[in-house]
C-alpha cells in the first residue's frame, strides 16, 4: 500500500492564525527550528470529534515553548478553540491532532530571541498503532543504546523536537532488527521508558513504573496511574534497575499514539499480558472514547 507523503496531502492546516490550505503551509529552510532544534509540539488524539485531554495537552505545549525561552503566541483557549476548528474543518472526528511551534527565519546563529514564533496545528487520520489482536498479544521491546540524558544537560520536562533525535535511531534499530519498539535506560541505567511512551509494570498485583523525572511526565501515564487507582490497584513510582525485570508478571506501554499497549518481550525477558493490563487498555479506551 502506497502511503501519501505528508506534503502532498489534501485539508486544512491552521498556521499563524489562520485556515490555509495543506500544501501550502510552508516554512523557509532558514528557519530557526529546523536547524536548532527550537521548536515543541504535542501529539493528541480526538475520539468522536473531541480531543482527549486537549486542554492538558495545549497547558504543557505553553510550557514546552517557556523551557526553550519562548512564549507561543496565542492563549491555552485560543490553541483549543484552533484545534476544534481544524478537526471540524477537515471532518475528521477520530484523527491524530498535532500542533507546533517553532522559531522563524529573522536570525540564523545560536541565539535568535528575536525569530517570530509561529504556530501551526494539523490533524490526520492515524488509527490505533496496533490492531486489538496484535495488542492483546503483546509487542517486542528492544533495549536501547541511547539512554534519556542528565536532567541537567537538557530540558527533559519539555516536549521538545531535539530531545526525540535519539528516539528516532533508536525505533529504527529496534524495528530493523524486528522489535516494535525499544525500551531506553536514563543516563544512569535504570530503566526509563521508551522511544514515545511510559513503561509500567506488574508485579504481585501492584503497578510499578519508573519516575519521570529525566523524561517526559506523560499526560497519558498520568491518566492511567489514576485509572489505575480509581479501580483500587496499588501503583508505585520508583526506581527501576533493568534486572529486575525478570521479576515482573506483566508489562505494558502508554502513550497517545501507543494508547495502552501490552508487552510481551524486552530483549531477553518475557511477560505475559495478564488480567492488568488488559484492564487498563479497556479503562484506557472507555475514558478517551467518553
Amino acid at each position: 500500500m502506497s502511503i501519501i507523503p505528508f506534503d502532498l496531502r489534501d485539508g486544512w492546516i491552521w498556521m499563524d492564525g489562520v485556515l490555509t490550505p495543506w500544501q501550502d503551509a510552508k516554512l523557509h529552510v532558514l528557519s530557526h527550528g529546523l536547524h536548532y532544534g527550537s521548536a515543541v509540539f504535542e501529539g493528541e488524539r480526538a475520539y468522536n470529534g473531541k480531543i482527549f485531554k486537549s486542554t492538558e495537552h495545549s497547558e504543557r505545549f505553553h510550557k514546552s515553548a517557556e523551557y526553550l525561552d519562548f512564549t507561543i503566541p496565542y492563549s491555552v483557549a485560543e490553541i483549543d478553540a484552533a484545534k476544534q476548528l481544524v478537526i471540524e474543518k477537515n471532518g475528521t472526528p477520530n484523527c491524530y491532532v498535532r500542533p507546533l511551534a517553532w522559531r522563524g527565519s529573522e536570525m540564523m546563529a545560536v541565539a535568535a530571541q528575536h525569530a517570530t514564533i509561529h504556530v501551526a496545528i494539523a490533524t490526520w487520520e492515524w488509527p490505533s498503532m496496533f490492531d486489538i489482536e496484535t495488542k492483546m498479544k503483546g509487542i517486542k521491546l528492544d533495549v536501547a543504546d541511547y539512554r534519556r540524558p542528565d536532567p541537567a544537560t537538557a530540558p527533559c520536562h519539555s516536549k521538545a523536537a531535539g530531545l526525540y533525535m535519539i528516539c528516532t535511531i533508536s525505533k529504527h534499530r529496534a524495528e530493523r532488527k524486528g522489535y516494535a519498539d525499544a525500551m531506553m535506560l536514563d543516563w544512569q541505567g535504570r530503566v526509563a521508558e521508551c522511544t514515545g511512551a511510559n513503561i509500567f509494570f506488574v508485579k504481585d498485583g501492584a503497578i510499578h513504573t519508573p519516575i519521570a523525572d529525566c523524561f517526559l511526565d506523560g499526560i497519558t501515564r498520568r491518566t492511567v496511574i489514576d485509572l489505575a487507582r480509581a479501580g483500587g490497584l496499588e501503583v508505585i513510582e520508583r526506581r527501576i534497575m533493568p534486572d529486575e525485570l525478570a521479576s515482573f508478571e506483566e508489562c505494558f506501554i502508554c502513550g497517545t499514539a501507543a494508547e495502552v499497549t501490552p508487552v510481551s518481550e524486552i530483549g531477553p525477558y518475557n511477560f505475559l499480558p495478564g488480567q492488568i493490563s488488559r484492564r487498563l487498555v479497556m479503562d484506557y479506551s472507555a475514558a478517551a472514547n467518553h
